[in-house]
Order: C-alpha cells, then structure tokens, then sequence
C-alpha cells in the first residue's frame, strides 16, 4: 500500500544537514508502523514527504502502486484529499463547524453530496462512540473526544495511508491509550497503510512494528509490538 525506496532529504543550512540517506520502507495495507527516535531526527518530516508536502531530493514514494515523483500541486493535492488520513497532537477540529460537519469535511471537498456526507459521518461518529454528538459544537467535547472527532475525519473518506503525529501528545495516559487502540482498530479494519510517529514507546509497543528512524534510516527499535 505504502512503498518508500532510498529516500534522501537534505535540510538547508551552512553546511546543509543530510535528513535521510537511503530510507526505505514498505507498509502493507491493514499494517500499522511506529516510528519513534530523538527530537529532530527528522519523524514529522518524514510524514510530510509522505504526504507530498516536503519535496525529497531522491528516491521514490508510492501509494497504491501510484508515485508521487511526477505529480504537480494540483495531482498532489488531489491525492491527500483522496488517498490520505491525518491525526495530529492538537485535533485541528474547526470550531465554527458542528462535530457532524468536521466528519463530513473530506467528504465535502470530494464533491460528496452533502446528504451522502451526513450519513457517513454519522456512520463514522458511531464506529467512535460518538453517535450522539453529531449535531455539538466542538467546544463541548472534551480532549479525548476531540481526538475521537479527529480520527472519525482521517478515516471517513476510506483512505489509503494514515498519518498520525503524536496522536496522544496532549492526553492523560488512560484516554491515551483508549484513542491509540481505537485508531488502530480503525485502521486495520479499515485496510490502510498506518504510520505512528510518536514518543512513547509504551504507544509504539502497540503497533504491528517498531522502527527507529536514525542517522537518517529506519532500524528496528528492538522493542516489541
């Protein structure tokens, strides 16, 4: 579902800094990978090379036997509104929208009718636990439903690659561990490719491999999922 061949991103500076050198890795459709490594070792940089939002200098990224080297802005684009889910720490749930309409949102930008949007962001809101709260503000929720809200959106149009980036940064550990085994179980039924950059190990134990990204590789972490 995911293939990345011999990656080689290189950070501007005097002398410009080597991120990755050679980075592959191959993540198989309902598989969950967890990157962990030291702060700047370049883990939400990779996800935006992923994404198509970071431009590398070699090597190769494709989703679905489909690669991004080639695509303009607006083929790249298309692909994210498509072919990607994204989890981030702080929810990135748009206050001025109802908990229903943040759901439907990728539906929307599809093109989707608004009809068709609704029942499958309600359809969403319910595999979350969040049925009843469609029609709430976001205001109302608290922190892990925020984040329930935040996975519903990254799942709802059936993507193809999932991107979570410290998806339980800004959670007490007993709601962290709640959205992660729900996020995960999302992402297996659901078929994608997931990537978990996170810090915490005790996270990462939980997915189907633990990478290291360093000296600008992947290696196995050593710790088991």
């Amino acid at each position: 579902m995911l293939h990345i061949h011999a990656l080689v991103k290189t950070l501007p500076g005097s002398p410009p800094r080597s991120l990755f050198d050679g980075l592959s890795l191959q993540v198989e459709a309902g598989e969950c990978i967890a990157i962990v490594g030291e702060s700047g070792a370049g883990k939400s940089t990779l996800l935006n090379c992923i994404a198509g939002l970071d431009a590398a200098e070699g090597g190769s990224i494709a989703v679905g036997g489909l690669e991004l080297r080639g695509l303009d802005d607006d083929g790249l684009t298309r692909l994210r509104r498509t072919r990607f889910g994204f989890v981030f720490q702080a929810f990135h749930v748009l206050p001025h929208l109802s908990v229903l309409q943040n759901v439907a949102l990728p539906l929307w930008l599809l093109g989707i009718a608004d009809a068709q949007a609704d029942e499958r962001a309600q359809a969403m809101l319910e595999r979350v636990g969040l049925g009843g709260r469609g029609a709430d503000a976001p205001q109302m929720l608290s922190g892990g439903e925020l984040q329930r809200v935040a996975i519903a959106r990254a799942l709802v149009h059936r993507p193809a690659v999932v991107l979570a980036d410290e998806p339980t940064g800004n959670l007490d550990p007993e709601r962290a561990a709640d959205i992660l085994g729900l996020l995960l179980e999302q992402v297996r039924d659901g078929g994608a490719a997931g990537i978990l950059v996170t810090h915490s190990r005790a996270a990462a134990r939980r997915a189907d491999r633990v990478l290291e990204l360093s000296r600008g590789r992947l290696v196995d972490a050593g710790l088991p999922a």
